[in-house]
């Protein structure tokens, strides 16, 4: 940090150290943070920041993480952010509490601060021999002051943890179930299953009361207009009168589009708002040479675990414990819905099963708060796998439609790019209205806020819909659909991931068209040095050059992509095989992602992106009928099998001395556009549309 750095947006916000640090009893400092681990491997990472800024050890760092009563408000866990600002935030309030504590070192020694060294927790007089620690200091050192100049510079000692591959200090909480939250448990709890249709727009026809409360296990009925739930001491007997219950309910109907209608016919028809986001250059007077349109379907998170919370409402303030990613604005949701004070209501942050954006996590926190306000006592809510695949919110469909020309020289001249798709934003505290699954359905019901999408540099739907590519013309419109068939929020990468397919499809069908190299047509169109690097990394860790002919049956095929074109560089190649169906055999990955804090936390994210996407790309589809979400379980919701992952092959290009970048999200829409290309590669025929299922597959081979 430099003399006129300008602090994170976070220290702003949370201008005192003691809502940072803490030094108690023990020997342990604690750091708060409002960013939450989601199996992210953040937890470890903020550690190793917070231990180079301190001068400690990981074991004498501990940490709080999303806990409304304790940490600073940090908005949400998303956007491959957290290391890039919540680290940036602890780094700066950890290296102020070092240099308090340093100074009153020296103050106690009489000696300049520089004199003092530390390492382990111990400071250390460099001439003197003398030593001291955080605890033995404390009594001397206020933390309640202002931290919104930059601290004092301080060159460390020893081998920093950042950058190293520490072992993730969640591990051992998590092979034994101790983290997870749905193995939670607290004194008089008792357990809810909700009863609901299958799409959360639907509503009760009637309501067999007496008969429900008469089930074996259903110790109570908790109704509020259409909000439903059996409530009973034990979770198993429970689990056994649900199906009983739900042959005695009958919803309404749900106008939904026909279940046939392709994703591209089915957005382009729908009444949109036509934008044009970004512009720049002039169109060459040539009219564009190669036209395509690609999609994606409606999405499901499709968490291995279903959601779940438990709330408590003993005494005076009522706690939640949810697997949310933005805690504070959960809260402020929950105690509205309830008609409370924000103050008499604490949200905890406990991990779940998997969270991969705006899931059924707030839904279900909510759930468990109105029954345990309802009831008196503690309860825990399960969703079962039906309500996870069916009223969580999906992940938006998209289409896209690129239009180039190319001069002659095979330069891209002109190049325009048109996205159909509804908001991919539309969590708890984003909006006016109160967007919780639960309280739209009470009497009288809370409404959802109005439909609106995120705005570059961000984007939602137009996330990464700016190709990073040397262009002198681009322009990109946005057709934002309010209205959707489906409940629609955040999903992994927003619209990056289909916006990346279509760019990265679009640039090898371009390259065909002059019978290029898809490599060599990328890097004549790329001037970014760092782009350029992790292009031709992975392009070598490949063998590219000794790719085979197309159409054999086999087939490599590349993707780039910067995420957000301003977070990590991401190239992908895979190798795929094409039978009676895909099948990718083997990826490979280049990523530069600035500074790596823990390089082995870094390739793990990139892994579990890449496996996701691969999902995505080859299998993942929501499917409906007239009665609502017909795709409410594996059978109907297929995933990738453990049996199908591919082998990989990550290398990380670190830059020490460059920020840190957000690298969660990366791999995504490289990954799909890279499957895309190697399938076209095997064939030599093009698939724009996703999922590419075998069904698919046949079509388009029956047609080409």
């Amino acid at each position: 940090m430099s003399p006129g750095e300008t602090p994170p947006p976070a220290i702003q916000a949370h201008p005192l150290l003691n809502q940072w640090v803490w030094v108690g009893p023990g020997q342990q400092l604690t750091v708060f943070t409002g960013k939450v681990e989601l199996g992210q491997g953040i937890a470890t990472a903020l550690v190793q920041i917070a231990c180079d800024a301190l001068g400690l050890a990981p074991a004498q760092v501990a940490l709080v993480a999303g806990d409304t009563q304790l940490s600073p408000d940090e908005g949400y866990t998303a956007g491959s952010l957290s290391v890039q600002y919540g680290g940036a935030a602890v780094r700066w309030a950890c290296a102020h509490a070092f240099a308090l504590f340093r100074a009153e070192a020296a103050r106690r020694w009489h000696v300049a601060p520089a004199q003092v060294h530390a390492e382990a927790g111990c400071f250390r007089d460099a001439g003197g021999g003398r030593q001291t620690s955080y605890w033995a200091l404390s009594d001397g050192v206020s933390l309640d002051v202002g931290i919104l100049a930059p601290p004092p510079a301080h060159r460390r000692t020893g081998t920093p943890y950042a950058g190293r591959s520490l072992p993730r200090l969640d591990f051992a909480a998590k092979l034994t179930g101790a983290a997870y939250l749905q193995d939670l448990v607290i004194p008089g709890m008792q357990h809810a299953r909700m009863l609901r249709g299958r799409h959360p727009a639907q509503r009760l026809k009637s309501l067999p009361l007496a008969q429900l409360q008469a089930l074996d296990g259903v110790a109570q009925v908790v109704r509020c207009g259409d909000f439903l739930a059996l409530v009973g001491p034990h979770e198993g007997a429970l689990v056994r009168a649900l199906p009983k219950a739900r042959k005695l309910l009958e919803f309404t109907d749900v106008p939904l589009p026909h279940a046939s209608e392709d994703t591209v016919s089915l957005l382009q028809h729908m009444p949109s708002q036509a934008q044009r986001v970004h512009e720049e250059g002039s169109p060459a007077a040539s009219r564009p040479t190669h036209t395509a349109t690609y999609s994606r379907p409606y999405l499901a998170h499709a968490s291995i675990g279903p959601s779940c919370a438990v709330a408590d409402p003993r005494g005076d303030v009522l706690r939640v414990w949810s697997h949310t990613q933005g805690v504070f604005p959960l809260r402020g949701q929950i105690a509205r819905a309830l008609g409370r004070d924000a103050g008499t209501v604490e949200v905890i942050h406990a991990p779940g099963a998997g969270c991969y954006g705006h899931n059924g996590a707030d839904d279900v926190a909510f759930d468990a708060a109105f029954i345990a306000t309802r009831t008196g006592l503690p309860v825990r809510v399960q969703w079962m796998r039906e309500d996870e695949m069916s009223v969580a919110p999906f992940g938006s469909a998209s289409a896209v439609r690129l239009q180039a020309g190319l001069d002659d020289t095979g330069r891209i001249e002109r190049w325009e790019m048109a996205i159909w798709s509804h908001t991919h934003m539309n969590r708890p505290g984003w909006g006016e209205g109160v967007n919780l699954l639960g309280a739209w359905a009470l009497e009288p019901p809370q409404h959802p806020s109005v439909p609106r999408d995120m705005p570059l540099p961000m984007g939602g739907g137009h996330r990464n819909a700016i190709a990073i590519y040397d262009l002198p013309h681009q322009q990109v419109d946005h057709h934002f659909i309010a209205e959707s068939p489906m409940r629609v929020s955040a999903l992994r990468s927003l619209g990056s991931y289909a916006n990346l397919f279509a760019i990265e499809c679009f640039m090898d069908e371009l390259a065909a068209l002059r019978d290029e190299d898809p490599v060599a047509f990328r890097l004549r169109h790329l001037s970014d040095p760092r782009a350029r690097e992790v292009l031709q990394a992975v392009a070598d860790m490949a063998g590219w050059s000794q790719r085979t002919e197309a159409g054999s049956g086999s087939g490599l095929g590349i993707a780039l992509g910067r995420y957000k074109n301003h977070a990590a560089y991401c190239a992908v190649v895979t190798q795929v095989s094409v039978e009676e169906k895909i099948r990718v055999e083997k990826a490979w990955v280049a990523v530069d992602a600035g500074a790596a804090i823990n390089p082995d936390g870094l390739v793990n994210q990139i892994e579990g992106g890449l496996i996701q996407s691969l999902s995505w790309t080859l299998k993942e589809s929501v499917t409906w009928d007239a009665t609502g979400i017909t795709s409410c379980d594996w059978d109907h919701y297929p995933i990738l099998g453990f049996d199908e992952i591919p082998e990989f092959a990550v290398h990380v290009i670190d830059r020490p001395h460059e920020p840190s970048l957000g690298v969660g999200e990366a791999a995504a829409g490289p990954a799909a556009a890279s499957v895309a290309n190697a399938v076209a590669h095997a064939l030599g025929l093009r698939a724009r549309d996703l999922p590419l299922t075998a069904e698919r597959l046949a079509a388009l081979i029956s047609a080409g």
